[in-house]
């Protein structure tokens, strides 16, 4: 049986920190806000797996108060969930909302990263950028919002 799930994630910029997308260093600052290292991209596909596997949140199984997850990479999170969900991964899209930074130039490192990380061909990952036209929080440059996207198989 095929299923799909949804993940959301938002992070407000904290600029003395890293910012990591997807697994992906873009730039030694203006990274996002959190307990772990705040890859929002990656903890949307936590989310969407967990999800589509029917097994809850990201926050029940890594809780922003434990600390053993203080700093922790969001890698650890995506190993973790697929060790738990145990099946396949069809493909995933996944859309990341930011007014700023640019980040059509890393698009084939995320794509890359993402599939390394799922253990699938890249053809099989797609990752696009939007903005909210100046609009809201994120219009604004406060943060980042990523959402993904997946079809277990």
């Amino acid at each position: 049986m095929m299923r799909i799930g949804q993940g959301v994630d938002v992070h407000a910029f904290a600029e003395e920190r890293p910012l990591i997308l997807g697994g992906v260093r873009i730039s030694e600052r203006g990274g996002l806000a959190g307990h772990s290292d705040a890859d929002a991209v990656l903890h949307a596909i936590v989310d969407a797996i967990l999800g589509a596997a029917g097994l809850g949140d990201i926050g029940h199984y890594f809780p922003s108060d434990d600390e053993r997850w203080r700093g922790a990479s969001s890698e650890v999170f995506v190993h973790e969930t697929l060790r738990m969900y145990g099946g396949k991964i069809a493909n995933i899209d996944v859309t990341i909302v930011a007014q700023r930074p640019k980040l059509a130039p890393h698009r084939q490192a995320m794509k890359s990263s993402v599939a390394q990380l799922l253990g699938i061909p890249e053809e099989r990952v797609n990752v696009k950028f939007t903005t909210t036209d100046h609009l809201g929080f994120l219009g604004r440059g406060e943060g980042i919002c990523a959402m993904a996207v997946v079809l277990l198989a």
